[in-house]
């Protein structure tokens, strides 16, 4: 009987309780006495304050997802077809020059390697992993400036 006793006094003092945890009342106020329709209305007003703000910035961080993942998306997109586009004019030049010269599979294979080669150095320079070259037409080479 005891035992029956103590567990409801412990379960009325953890209900009793408030959500802090510190199962103390605010000074002055009794507990089970209603407060006040505006201090109700003044805490709901701001509660709704503070999830607009939270909502406003959880939305900014949606859209900041948004972008980076669709940059990343048109990033891929160009980097595969620069790459595509280099194997596929490889492949057209070889297979024109052994056309023409009749020294059928050896153009198309050298050319496909060097389409290649050129299709993952442009990707390369797009993703900024290699150096611009400073050979454009018309560049001079400065031969004091050997950097």
């Amino acid at each position: 009987m005891a035992d029956l006793i103590s567990t409801s006094y412990i379960f009325g003092a953890i209900m009793s309780e408030r959500p802090d945890g510190t199962g103390k009342t605010p000074v002055g106020r009794k507990r089970g006495v209603a407060t006040g329709d505006k201090e109700l209305s003044n805490r709901l007003d701001n509660l709704g304050n503070r999830l607009s703000k939270h909502q406003q910035a959880i939305e900014i961080e949606i859209e900041k997802q948004k972008s980076s993942k669709s940059a990343g998306i048109a990033q891929a997109m160009k980097l595969s077809s620069e790459f595509i586009a280099a194997i596929i004019v490889g492949v057209g030049i070889g297979y024109a020059i052994d056309t023409v010269f009749g020294t059928s599979p050896w153009g198309m294979i050298v050319f496909l390697f060097l389409g290649f080669g050129a299709g993952v150095l442009n990707a390369l320079r797009a993703a900024g992993m290699v150096a611009e070259s400073n050979l454009h037409l018309g560049a001079t080479i400065d031969p004091k400036n050997d950097e």
